[in-house]
């Protein structure tokens, strides 16, 4: 039987070079790939997407809508790693650790949505707790986020590490909109009954998040505290190869988090931090976002088709 065939539809980009790097020395699949003259040519790209067995989109979201409409090939199988189709119900969601039946679904999956970077934290601390009933659907939940700026794709390298990079800023806050496309993608996954507060920004470092929730005590049900919130969390990924929780010892010695900790990984790191005299707790994750946050989470899920 031969390898299958995967194809990466803008292995140019940010997220599809770093998948292209970690699939090319591979000798379980066959990487297809075009050549400069051919990717803008509309007939050769969906050649392509209709001669591969797995199509990983790494495309802006319409353009990764008009590659999805291009393949009229029923056994084409396909990773979005847009946001194009992130809350669409006919496409599963590609978080394997999210719930316990998810790695199936993505296996036998037919369309895979990768999930955000900012989503993946957030939904990763969120969703055990509010499916346990620790924190109400209808909390009034604040998420903060930073990243470095390759989050912002080629854009953000270009400000960065291009001629103008003197000038760039230490440290910017956007979003200021309250509006940002990631937050229907959150509320959905997380099981959110309205839509979170969500402020992201963007670092003077290349790769890395840290995002954080912060939670009152008296707005959760009576007996819920760090120490509750965190045995859900523990119990939840006890078993996940890449998510961990920090243990309450280590997080209670912390002094700060560092984004660029996971760089390099597929994993992230959950945290539960109690400021049990003023009646608070902070639920933190770390991760790499072109890692666990993008590329690592498309060849997770690619794994899991493949299997």
């Amino acid at each position: 039987m031969s390898s299958p065939v995967v194809f990466i539809d803008g292995d140019q980009g940010t997220t599809g070079l770093l998948i292209h790097e970690r699939l090319r020395n591979r000798t379980d699949i066959r990487l297809m790939t075009l050549a400069d003259a051919e990717r803008k040519d509309l007939r050769r790209r969906a050649e392509a997407l209709n001669a591969c067995d797995i199509a990983i989109l790494c495309l802006p979201d319409a353009a990764a809508r008009e590659a999805v409409a291009a393949i009229v090939n029923p056994a084409v199988r396909v990773i979005d790693a847009s946001s194009a189709h992130r809350t669409h119900p006919d496409w599963t969601y590609g978080f394997p650790e999210m719930a316990p039946e998810q790695a199936e679904r993505i296996a036998s999956a037919r369309r895979v949505t990768n999930p955000g970077c900012y989503p993946t934290g957030a939904i990763g601390l969120l969703r055990p707790l509010v499916q346990a009933a620790l924190i109400p659907d209808d909390y009034p939940i604040s998420i903060h986020a930073v990243s470095g700026y390759s989050g912002r794709g080629r854009a953000g390298v270009e400000e960065y590490e291009g001629p103008g990079a003197a000038g760039a800023p230490s440290f910017q806050v956007y979003g200021l909109e309250l509006a940002h496309k990631h937050t229907p993608e959150i509320q959905q996954h997380a099981g959110l009954a309205q839509a979170p507060i969500f402020v992201p920004a963007y670092g003077a470092f290349r790769q890395g998040i840290v995002l954080t929730v912060p939670l009152a005590l008296r707005l959760l049900a009576p007996g819920v505290n760090g120490d509750t919130l965190h045995a859900c969390l523990a119990r939840h990924y006890a078993d996940a190869d890449h998510v961990h929780v920090l243990p309450l010892q280590e997080s209670s010695a912390l002094k700060h988090l560092d984004p660029q900790a996971l760089n390099g990984t597929n994993d992230m790191r959950l945290g539960v931090f109690s400021g049990a005299q003023h009646g608070h707790v902070l639920l933190s994750a770390v991760f790499d976002n072109l890692g666990k946050g993008a590329s690592g989470a498309a060849i997770q899920n690619l794994d899991l088709m493949l299997a």
